[in-house]
């Protein structure tokens, strides 16, 4: 059968990953992997290599599950000009992702069947699962609600305005208990859009000192509490995106500790950088939610340690390099990210590997259901039968960030020249090598 890549199962070599020590949600060990067929078909100590079999050499590594992002704006369609899903997957597979959620806020939104399968249909080549979110509002508008059964049967598991949050409570509420009954998971853009008005940076000291305009925390943490509310009234499930406040982590912790099923992601800039990053005008920093000071920055930071943050999601957002050459509350906001998540998770959270790699790979995965569990290949244990989705990560690794090397159209980072530590050796997925020795292979 034909699978996604384009590419038949048996059409793909066998594989020995040789020398690593294998990481996943059941603990670490030192293993070798033979894949065939697409599969994961043995783990053990020492695997002999079957004749013409390639070899992906993995000494010093760590052999993991995929890593899942929740959060990709792919662009397409509409602003191939940013990003298309082929060289969205490409940087993805760099990054070692062997899936992701692509947002809908494209050209025109994900909000029917129509656009969803059209989306679907362009991923067949990719090097990376696209995971269609679908609107929750038709054109994410906030004003009626998008066909989400439709598109619940067209496989898709989350939905959202990401962009825009949904503004009438009434109207969330609504969403919460239909999507309830559809097995699906709302995801929140957290910004009331009346405190937050033209802001362009945190409101704070930095805003004042720059005379941009700000916006400020409680746009997000209104939100954040307003919506918990609502799940709590509805016995909805809710996902927040991109949290980036002390308050927004805290009201998170006690509504889980409460029993609500709310879950939250947070993004490497809001746990590497802060709002001092904004003194030279340099709109390559601008961000929705903004930089935050260093007080929240240490939030997240503490959420992603005691596990009341559930994933760390990219917010991978292209833009053209004419648009981010604007004045700074002119240029659009966002960040490239996925090939930059995993050195800076390594090397900004002081957090074991593997408890680094849950939040990346397997809890994602389960998030959205593209674990074993809800039907899909990702995230899963690396034993044999398993879906062969999944990353060698050299830990030790040095390596700087050159945006004119990065496989995205654009070139949006705000880490040019920062050197970083961890990078992905080879990426497989659904059994082929997508990427070997750090070199994209299509």
């Amino acid at each position: 059968m034909t699978e996604r890549t384009g590419r038949s199962a048996a059409s793909r070599p066998t594989l020995v990953i040789r020398g690593g020590t294998v990481s996943d949600s059941t603990g670490d060990r030192r293993a070798d992997v033979l894949v065939a067929d697409g599969k994961v078909a043995s783990v053990q100590e020492r695997i002999e290599s079957p004749r013409g079999a390639v070899v992906l050499e993995a000494e010093g590594c760590i052999v993991a599950p995929g890593l899942v992002d929740l959060h990709t704006h792919l662009r397409e369609p509409g602003r191939e000009e940013t990003e298309t899903i082929e060289t969205g997957t490409r940087a993805a597979a760099l990054g070692g992702y062997t899936a992701v959620v692509a947002m809908p806020n494209t050209d025109p939104p994900l909000d029917s069947a129509e656009a969803v399968r059209n989306v679907q249909e362009l991923s067949r080549p990719a090097t990376a699962e696209v995971a269609v979110a679908g609107a929750i509002t038709v054109g994410r508008l906030g004003e009626r609600l998008a066909p989400m059964a439709e598109l619940a049967g067209l496989g898709v598991r989350l939905f959202t305005d990401d962009g825009a949050g949904v503004q009438s409570a009434g109207l969330m509420r609504r969403a919460l208990e239909y999507a309830r009954g559809l097995g699906v998971i709302l995801a929140q853009h957290c910004e009331d859009g009346s405190l937050a008005c033209d802001g362009a940076m945190h409101e704070g000291a930095w805003s004042s000192r720059l005379g941009i305009p700000g916006m400020p925390a409680a746009a997000e943490e209104v939100m954040v509490a307003r919506d918990i509310t609502l799940a709590r009234a509805t016995a909805g499930r809710i996902h927040f995106l991109h949290l980036s406040t002390a308050v927004s982590i805290e009201m998170v912790r006690r509504a889980k500790a409460e029993g609500l099923a709310v879950t939250a992601e947070v993004a490497p800039h809001h746990f590497s950088l802060t709002e001092a990053a904004t003194a030279g005008f340099d709109p390559l920093f601008r961000v929705n939610p903004p930089l935050r000071p260093a007080s929240d920055v240490e939030a997240v930071k503490l959420g992603l340690a005691d596990g009341t943050v559930d994933a760390i999601a990219t917010d991978h957002a292209p833009h053209a390099p004419e648009s981010k050459d604007l004045p700074f509350d002119q240029a659009p906001p966002g960040m490239l990210g996925l090939q930059t998540a995993l050195a800076l998770a390594v090397g900004e959270l002081d957090l074991p590997l593997p408890r680094v790699l849950a939040l990346l790979s397997w809890q994602p995965a389960a998030l959205v259901g593209l674990d074993p569990t809800g039907g899909g290949g990702q995230g899963g244990p690396i034993v044999a039968g398993a879906q062969a989705n999944l990353c060698v990560i050299d830990p030790m690794a040095t390596w700087t960030v050159d945006p004119s090397a990065l496989a995205s159209r654009s070139r949006n980072t705000p880490y040019a020249g920062r050197r970083l530590t961890g990078q992905v050796r080879h990426t497989v997925f659904r059994g082929e090598p997508v990427v070997i020795d750090a070199e994209a292979q299509r």
